[in-house]
């Protein structure tokens, strides 16, 4: 793209920046205007409203920027130094406490949970380690991409391990992966026994001050300030609305973290340099699970693990209420990009870390998608089409997702989504298995733009979610 033009498209977008003050090395010219115009092309093809941006460059802090607007009305434009939601980014923190009380010979990641918690589901036979690393077999409390109604009232860990932590298993310990937030449930309950003291009080004295992360906020507790972003959410392509706040208490140890990006990347730059855990600790933390059959999980104790291009990367997305975060760190490079985004059931911030990471590796971005699954689409696609004409089938529908479909959201849907007529093609990209239910993902095309569709399906068939979102890939 044009310099002069994308730079023209920034600016109308409006961003705040800072000076060396925010980092402590600062970037070649040409790499900096790469990200301000792929974060301009980003928020354009997605919609999202702010982005907050932290690169790390040969361990230390290189970039830090802010893009669009925190708020919509009055407008309010995004700072580097706002608060974020970072959803499940948290997962690591509690991991790292975790590891810590391991350190302190308190714990030891082999503890069947039952030691802690006797009450959970044949806890004598989960560990520790299979809570952290999402092969124990219990069930994610909340896999869906909205709020339920459920959860817009106040809970407590206990309320969610009384309610999921006593489900059946849905596999055999460690014969199987699946992403749970009731894991980290579980684990964060386990360090409030062990230490004797709240999780939050752990987090703050063991990493958040020796780190000087000064910025992070128990977003579980309060809103954010009102200084700071704004969530967002919309139902298909309809108008941004603020995103409703989830009841206190539910997001616990699995996604309770509020930071600017800038915090997070002093987290980074603590992983990549090993600095405040011992060196098993990483080597725990970053080393991939094997189930019991031997095969990979890609995860190792609260982070996603992988070998890209001959790098190893240690990753983990986020995702609550009106936030969507990406944070990936190649410790080896001593690289390492965070992005926070301010609508939930986003891509954006996916799709924004993965250009900046391009840039800075000279790499494409560019991903594959899975084979198609026939049925699920022509299912997926009546509903698309059934909802542009503001159409739906209830019947199809459980409770939480039909109470979802409001009129409100069945009009945004019917009148963002009729315009633009006939997909050219509307194709399964992904599938996996998560609280008990069937997760897919399908990249819907039209000739002048792409979109997705996301659900989750019950075993009865009944649909938990259908959401249409802006694809900034």
């Amino acid at each position: 793209m044009n310099v002069r033009v994308g730079a023209a498209t920034v600016l109308a977008l409006g961003f705040a920046t800072v000076g060396v003050a925010w980092g402590q090395s600062s970037l070649p010219a040409a790499a900096a205007t790469g990200i301000d115009v792929a974060a301009a092309e980003v928020l354009k093809s997605t919609g999202v409203p702010s982005a907050s941006v932290a690169v790390v460059q040969r361990g230390k802090v290189a970039y830090v920027k802010a893009y669009g607007k925190a708020r919509l009305e009055p407008v309010m434009l995004a700072e580097p130094g706002m608060q974020y939601s970072i959803g499940s980014v948290s997962k690591q923190f509690t991991a790292a406490v975790i590891l810590l009380l391991v350190q302190d010979g308190k714990v030891k990641l082999e503890d069947p949970v039952g030691k802690y918690l006797p009450e959970l589901t044949r806890a004598n036979e989960v560990t520790v380690r299979q809570v952290l690393s999402m092969t124990s077999g219990y069930q994610d409390f909340w896999p869906e991409d909205y709020v339920m109604t459920s959860m817009m009232q106040p809970a407590t860990p206990q309320h969610i391990l009384e309610v999921w932590g006593k489900k059946p298993l849905d596999f055999e310990p460690g014969t199987k992966w699946q992403y749970s937030n009731t894991n980290y449930v579980i684990a964060g309950r386990i360090a409030e026994i062990v230490a004797g003291k709240p999780l939050i009080e752990q987090l703050q004295e063991r990493i958040f001050r020796p780190l000087k992360m000064t910025g992070v906020l128990n977003s579980d507790a309060s809103r954010l300030p009102p200084n700071d972003p704004t969530g967002y959410y919309q139902h298909a392509l309809g108008p941004l609305r603020p995103a409703p706040q989830e009841g206190t208490g539910w997001m616990f140890a699995a996604g309770e973290l509020a930071m600017p990006a800038s915090d997070l990347a002093l987290w980074n730059i603590s992983l990549m340099d090993r600095t405040l855990l011992s060196q098993a600790s990483y080597d725990e933390m970053f080393t991939e699970v094997k189930l019991k059959d031997g095969s990979g999980t890609h995860y190792g104790l609260g982070v996603q693990v992988a070998e890209r291009l001959g790098r190893k990367v240690i990753s983990h997305s986020g995702e609550v209420s009106g936030f969507v975060s990406q944070n990936t760190v190649y410790p080896d490079d001593k690289l390492a990009v965070t992005v926070l985004t301010n609508e939930d059931a986003s891509s954006a911030a996916g799709a924004l870390g993965r250009k900046i990471l391009a840039l800075m590796l000279g790499v494409s971005s560019a991903g594959s998608g899975a084979d198609a699954t026939t049925a699920a689409e022509r299912r997926a696609l009546a509903m698309f089409t059934g909802l542009q004409d503001g159409r739906l089938d209830r019947s199809q529908l459980t409770a939480f997702c039909d109470a979802y479909f409001t009129a409100e959201a069945v009009a945004d849907f019917a009148g963002s989504l009729k315009p633009l007529g006939a997909p050219t093609s509307f194709k399964q990209a992904d599938e996996e298995l998560r609280g008990g239910m069937t997760f897919r993902v399908f990249s819907v095309s039209f000739p002048d733009r792409q979109l997705r569709v996301t659900t989750y399906e019950e075993p009865d068939g009944k649909l938990e979610q259908y959401l249409v979102i802006p694809s900034g890939s």
